[in-house]
């Protein structure tokens, strides 16, 4: 499951949600006929999928209309709930754009070919993207997802290629 955001509060009577996208096309999920819901930690089997009815971007945040959300009352119950879809009903991506999804876990290597460890995640941040690069032992990097330092993806192998040293 691609997790795409998050439901942070009902809106309004007819059972309306808010979502805290977490991606950088949140209006294009709207093209999606279904969203799946679950919560942190559920086994991908466990989520529910919901048909989408309505979905309009607010400010930051995403107004969602679900077929099975009738009321305030039900929206308030799935309020913290993440929103996802399985991998395969999400478009392909363009050459040189990742789901953040398919980059956990890769290795990163620097261009001397030393490993810096695995990514354990992304921050979003008004300038660019930040990967979280960790090794179980010497804590926790964070990198620049630029084009200066992010040198190579290579999904087939699962390894990033940077230009970081081991000592920064």
């Amino acid at each position: 499951m691609v997790v795409l955001g998050k439901i942070v509060a009902a809106c309004g009577l007819q059972g309306e949600v808010r979502v805290h996208p977490f991606a950088d096309d949140p209006l294009a999920w709207s093209r999606l006929t279904h969203w799946w819901v679950g919560r942190e930690g559920d086994a991908p089997g466990l989520w529910r999928q919901m048909k989408l009815l309505r979905c309009q971007l607010h400010n930051d945040l995403l107004l969602a209309r679900l077929a099975c959300v009738a009321d305030r009352t039900a929206a308030e119950a799935i309020r913290g709930a993440l929103v996802g879809v399985p991998r395969a009903a999400l478009p392909p991506t363009a050459t040189d754009e990742y789901y953040w999804a398919d980059l956990l876990g890769l290795e990163v290597r620097n261009t001397r070919e030393q490993s810096l460890g695995r990514i354990l995640g992304l921050i979003e941040t008004p300038a660019n993207a930040v990967l979280r690069v960790g090794d179980g032992e010497s804590g926790e990097r964070l990198l620049p997802f630029v084009a200066a330092v992010v040198l190579d993806v290579d999904l087939a192998e699962r390894r990033v290629r940077v230009e970081w040293e081991t000592d920064w």
